[in-house]
């Protein structure tokens, strides 16, 4: 009896055996393919990013970009629908197995603004841009899409990529959020990245805010101040809001990749603080006087105490009696990674790529924001940096800058990096 079971033990051990190897074979297979299919498609990447970086077009005015998106899917044998906000373009993909459904998204409008262009591929559009790397999302996301499509028979679920209008706007991703239409999809997950000024090809994330929270406060006073007033009591209102670690200045946004300080450093300065701009803005409007600011905090739970120090502030001054009010006039939310989604995305692309290839994020960037934050209050979601400069080169990915520029290498990791973490999620 005992040999019999002893037996049968090492029938199921070998049996195991086998089927883990097979099933490390298929994976190893399919992820060739997916490299294979990156290299395939990367120069025509290249030149998809490139028209796209000469034909920029603003917040609400995508009709050529979306036209460009949806010949691209169409001719990659995915549906295709464009009756979901403005022009916004969703692609649909249907793998060959049952699995899960998860959506990437890529933003699709530029900047007004007309900054040096070094590249030989610059805007034809006097006064808009892709400042901020748009071209490049657009580029991996029909990357991704392509590369998925080339491996459906393995592919288990259906992938959605959004192509997302008025992101620069703050207006898109919450338009799109609110109709029937992306409630329909029942997504079970949603992904997007944005080029950043780290090396190119390093990918950043971490667990909840990957940005501050940004605010914009109004003090209204009965009647106007003069600019020495005002000058005095910014100066009170920032000195009594303003906090940093060891009188560190986060507001130095090119910090954010220096090895000691910088994003990927546990004692980070982008780790706890509350920034201020430094000129505040004055006008008069109905028969009153403002003053409104922006401000950047990273601790959610702060929040709330914004408005009570700025009125005491006032209240201690000899401005008490011209004070009518101290309001949030914009309150964005921030980009907010689900946690747990966020530790399994980061094992998932550990396991295929290697240990510590996906690098930690310890801070909150200021300054920047995005409405995917709209799309992560419906469905779990990760939201990634991409590096996209080349120090060597002299190419700065900092987003918003006279200098941007980035290193369209970073293309090729993103599509195959990102193919791979969208296959092994939709099982």
């Amino acid at each position: 009896m005992k040999k019999h079971i002893l037996r049968s033990l090492l029938i199921v051990n070998l049996f195991c055996i086998h089927y883990l190897a097979h099933a490390q074979e298929k994976k190893n297979a399919v992820q060739e393919s997916i490299w294979r299919a990156t290299d395939s498609i990367f120069d025509k990447l290249v030149q998809v990013r490139r028209e796209f970086h000469e034909n920029p077009e603003l917040a609400g005015q995508e009709r050529k970009t979306q036209e460009t998106i949806k010949k691209y899917l169409l001719d990659l044998g995915l549906q295709v629908e464009t009756e979901v906000y403005g022009y916004g373009v969703v692609g649909i993909l249907r793998g060959a197995k049952n699995g899960r459904k998860i959506a990437w998204r890529a933003e699709m409008d530029a900047l007004p603004n007309d900054f040096p262009d070094h590249s030989n591929f610059k805007s034809k559009v006097k006064g808009v841009q892709h400042g901020c790397g748009h071209d490049v999302h657009m580029a991996i996301a029909l990357g991704i899409a392509t590369v998925l499509s080339k491996n459906k028979q393995s592919l288990h679920g259906t992938a959605y990529f959004i192509f997302q209008p008025e992101e620069e706007t703050f207006v898109g991703a919450r338009k799109i959020a609110e109709t029937n239409v992306f409630a329909q999809l029942k997504l079970d997950e949603i992904y997007a990245l944005h080029v950043t000024a780290l090396p190119s090809g390093q990918i950043m994330v971490k667990p909840n805010e990957m940005f501050a929270y940004q605010k914009e406060v109004e003090i209204q006073f009965k009647e106007s101040l003069t600019a020495e007033a005002v000058k005095e009591l910014s100066s009170k209102i920032r000195n009594s809001l303003v906090r940093t670690s060891n009188n560190s200045n986060p507001q130095d946004i090119g910090s954010i990749t220096d090895p000691k300080k910088g994003l990927m450093h546990p004692n980070t300065i982008f780790g706890d603080y509350l920034i201020a701009e430094e000129n505040f803005r004055s006008f008069s409007k109905n028969d009153t006087f403002h003053i409104n600011a922006e401000l950047y905090e990273t601790d959610a739970s702060r929040l709330k105490d914004i408005i009570p120090v700025i009125e005491r502030t006032i209240k201690d001054s000899k401005y008490a009696s011209e004070l009518l009010s101290v309001t949030f006039r914009k309150e964005n939310p921030t980009v907010l990674n689900d946690s747990n989604l966020t530790l399994e995305a980061v094992q998932t692309l550990d396991a295929i790529f290697g240990k510590g290839f996906i690098t930690t994020d310890y801070g909150q960037i200021p300054y920047f924001n995005d409405d995917f934050a709209y799309f992560q209050q419906k469905v779990p979601g990760v939201y990634f940096f991409l590096g996209g400069s080349n120090f060597e080169k002299g190419i700065i990915a900092m987003n918003h800058s006279p200098k941007f520029e980035v290193d369209e290498a970073c293309i090729r990791i993103g599509v195959s990096a990102f193919s791979s973490l969208l296959f092994q999620r939709l099982k």
